[in-house]
């Protein structure tokens, strides 16, 4: 993938890939696809890049809403994660949402496209109150692993490491990566498709001491808070109907030229009317 050549790079998926936890809606989503891809620039000066997801989305509905676009932006690369809102509704079908998952990756790797994607953590390691959905993670985790493994598809195993459960790496709903969460995911993702540069350092402990796991009541009232402040408006959401994404569209549905700028704390974006740090 290094090169002048041009590169064409396609994001698709939900939240998780549309940024959320990694800025906000005032100032801009950055994102793990979007550090993916100033990666990219970093070695070739070609490249394009396209961000399909939508939060809020299954699996069924990126299929359905993001394929298309994708296949006719005809990419040479292509991030494929979805199935996390599925696992959180009441009916769940691993064989289903990844048969979703296969569909997308059998057809990108078809027309020629590179795919990556990735396993998802143990929520349970991250919050107590989402033990039920364990088993469910597990099932969805390995039928990845087959789709993958099928169709050639690179995959970041980041369901595998313990570092993916320090709370460092997530925003305070405990549903989407923290700015440092979404650059270890895109180091991840790098390695599987062996960037330049790219290497196992995204599996190691956070520097500095780990925030400190509270006990007793204090654990309780943690889990009443985040089920007041992020738990329950989300299954309000379900149960009326709505989803976060409802009237949102991609927020970078057209291939655009990707620049890295020197900037304190990072690169920050310095495309074509682009704002630094939003798409």
């Amino acid at each position: 993938m290094p090169g002048d050549s041009p590169l064409r790079f396609v994001a698709l998926g939900d939240s998780q890939t549309e940024g959320l936890g990694d800025g906000d809606d005032t100032v801009g989503l950055r994102g793990w696809a979007d550090r993916l891809a100033e990666q990219l620039a970093l070695h070739n000066s070609g490249v394009r890049y396209a961000n399909l997801a939508v939060r809020g989305r299954l699996a069924r509905q990126v299929r359905e809403e993001q394929l298309a676009a994708a296949l006719a932006l005809r990419p040479d690369l292509a991030t494929v994660v979805a199935g996390v809102n599925d696992l959180l509704r009441p009916r769940f079908d691993a064989d289903e949402v990844a048969g979703e998952l296969e569909a997308m990756f059998a057809a990108l790797t078809a027309q020629g496209a590179r795919v990556a994607t990735l396993t998802f953590p143990d929520m349970a390691r991250i919050t107590p109150l989402a033990r039920p959905v364990s088993s469910r993670i597990s099932a969805l985790n390995h039928r990845i692993r087959q789709a993958a493994h099928r169709h050639g598809v690179a995959l970041a195993e980041t369901a595998r490491h313990p570092v993916v459960t320090d709370p460092r790496l997530w925003s305070p709903d405990r549903l989407h990566a923290s700015p440092l969460g979404h650059e270890r995911i895109a180091a991840a993702v790098a390695h599987a498709l062996d960037l330049p540069g790219s290497d196992d350092s995204w599996t190691r402990p956070v520097a500095g001491p780990r925030p400190a796991t509270p006990t007793g009541w204090r654990t309780a009232a943690d889990e009443l808070r985040w089920v007041g402040t992020f738990l329950g408006p989300w299954l309000g959401r379900r149960l009326r109907g709505q989803s976060s994404g409802d009237g949102r569209t991609a927020k970078r549905p057209d291939l655009r030229p990707v620049h890295t700028v020197p900037a304190r704390g990072g690169a920050e974006w310095n495309g074509a009317g682009d704002a630094p740090s939003s798409s």
